[in-house]
């Protein structure tokens, strides 16, 4: 028998995990690969040198990884688990520093708007989609009655 998992909600109200619907599955992971991919094949088709080809990869992958440990954490707080106030506020500076680093390289570099626009928009959708995969494995994995979730699946025995 799985036991269904209540959240406590910070104002009081309950909240039950629901499985996310196909579609916005869908839809967060086609944006993730859209955001991702055109953000790249831009990068790899610009007239940039190498170095700063490799300094907006670079930035693309820490965006990812710090909004995706931004949004575990917030919720990690919000289920009740223990989260240190020092790895809330790097998680948190992270994206802001991702993002400023983005705002500073494209603001000198020598394209054209549209492709300064092109990128920005690719990198803030890449980030957007990222939470929003994060959020539906975490979901996912809450409403199909994982009890624990700190412990890995293969861990639960």
């Amino acid at each position: 028998m799985t036991k269904k998992l209540e959240f406590h909600h910070p104002f009081g109200m309950i909240a039950q995990p629901q499985k996310p619907s196909a579609a916005f599955i869908g839809a967060s992971w086609l944006s993730l690969l859209i955001g991702m991919f055109t953000f790249i094949i831009g990068i790899w088709n610009s007239d940039m040198m190498l170095n700063e080809k490799g300094f907006y990869i670079t930035i693309l992958m820490y965006g990812l990884f710090s909004a995706v440990s931004l949004q575990k954490t917030v919720r990690d707080q919000l289920e009740g688990l223990f989260v240190t106030g020092i790895y809330i506020g790097l998680c948190w500076f992270s994206v802001a520093l991702t993002l400023l680093l983005l705002t500073i390289g494209l603001w000198n570099a020598t394209l054209n708007l549209s492709e300064k626009g092109f990128f920005g928009i690719s990198f803030v959708l890449s980030l957007f989609a990222a939470v929003a995969v994060q959020k539906n494995v975490r979901d996912l994995r809450l409403a199909e009655g994982d009890t624990k979730p700190e412990v890995s699946p293969k861990d639960k025995n």
